[in-house]
């Protein structure tokens, strides 16, 4: 399956803008663009998020480290990495969220120790997308001291055929197709050529992928709030209440178009914020668009879920049924709760948003901070004389 959709173009149109010529035999489309990549996630999220997952996710968000910031001290594996992932013949995953950290990037607590040419690699990595299949982990892992927060964290590329790596598939409410993994780092030998981009840069590694990350995301939820319109139009006119259709009770005509004018409105607000990708540089893209990238992951996710709520009450007992026809919006009204908190959770997004427009130019004086302050200073000076 993987491979089949490698030919067809479809992995490679997973990874953003430009097509990676240099690393995929499949046919770049002409004029290649981010709407053709946002045309791709569409169709493969049409009957949910489980299948886009399981095909896009890992390769989505743990391969376009590699591909942009390069393994300059491996340029062989690079290439084969990268090669192998887009021909489908092996596969990647993302590893930043941890048991301890997930939106707070900065408090990622897996450590890589120097040790000469050579780090070793200690901790845990959960909610892993396509972990359980992976190959490669691309990994954010804190190279700097304790208490080094953003400044510490690097990226490196681990093969998982080296000794110490432990995967284990965990049960979800919705997705299960997309292999979400807890993952176990115990003493795991990495070359230090193995490091993506430049040691230190992780934090920067990890923020410049988040916006295609979360549009990627934003596109998924829209198809499916979309779909969710589609099957409950299809069940109301085919569905009889009370001697009529149901889509001819008023309720239920009022109850779709809730569904459709949202539909419409993150829709269009989708392919505006793709039109402004197309003509921005990735570094524009995240100066520019991260407060609007936010606010329309955060938007698709509501929608999604609205949708997903008022299908299953068109449908009723067969919007509840894993089969027939209301499998489709029982599936998406499981799945809607991994549009709302992976790649930052809806809250973070809104504080996200409010911090690159600017919301709060100067923050008010804490009349706590100098109290705290007096008592640190008392409590330095008791240590002192102990």
């Amino acid at each position: 399956m993987y491979q089949k959709s490698a030919r067809y173009g479809i992995l490679p149109a997973c990874v953003g803008k430009p097509w990676p010529r240099n690393f995929t035999g499949a046919p770049e489309p002409a004029g290649y663009d981010y709407f053709h990549e946002l045309i791709n996630v569409d169709e493969g999220s049409r009957c949910g998020g489980g299948i886009a997952w399981a095909m896009m996710g890992g390769l989505g968000i743990g391969l376009p480290p590699v591909l942009n910031f390069g393994v300059p001290g491996n340029k062989q594996l690079q290439e084969r990495v990268v090669r192998e992932c887009l021909a489908g013949e092996k596969i990647i995953c993302l590893c930043i969220t941890e048991p301890g950290a997930g939106s707070d990037v900065s408090a990622l607590a897996t450590t890589a120790k120097d040790c000469g040419d050579h780090f070793v690699v200690d901790g845990n990595k959960k909610w892993i997308t396509n972990g359980i299949y992976a190959d490669y982990f691309t990994v954010a892992v804190r190279t700097g001291p304790p208490g080094s927060a953003h400044k510490g964290l690097s990226m490196l590329l681990i093969e998982k055929t080296i000794p110490g790596i432990t995967v284990s598939k965990m049960d979800c409410m919705g997705v299960w197709p997309s292999g979400t993994t807890y993952i176990e780092f115990d003493g795991v030998k990495v070359p230090k050529t193995n490091v993506i981009g430049k040691i230190g840069d992780g934090f920067k590694q990890v923020m410049f992928n988040f916006n295609h990350e979360r549009w990627l995301l934003a596109a998924q939820a829209s198809r499916m709030a979309r779909t969710c319109v589609e099957e409950s139009i299809a069940f109301a006119r085919t569905r009889k209440t009370f001697g009529k259709f149901l889509i001819e009770h008023q309720a239920i005509q009022h109850k779709i178009g809730e569904m459709a004018w949202r539909c419409e409105g993150l829709q269009a607000w989708l392919e505006n914020v793709t039109f402004q990708m197309n003509t921005m540089s990735k570094e524009e893209q995240n100066a520019k668009l991260g407060g609007h990238i936010a606010l329309l992951k955060l938007s698709s996710s509501r929608v999604a879920e609205f949708c997903a709520s008022s299908a299953m009450q068109v449908l009723g007992g067969a919007g509840y049924t894993r089969s027939g026809k209301g499998a489709k919006v029982e599936r998406i009204y499981r799945e809607v709760k991994a549009y709302a908190i992976p790649g930052g959770s809806e809250e973070i997004m809104l504080n996200l948003a409010a911090g690159q427009f600017g919301f709060v130019k100067r923050r008010a004086p804490d009349p706590r901070d100098k109290k705290i302050k007096q008592l640190m200073e008392e409590l330095k000076v008791i240590k002192s004389k102990m």
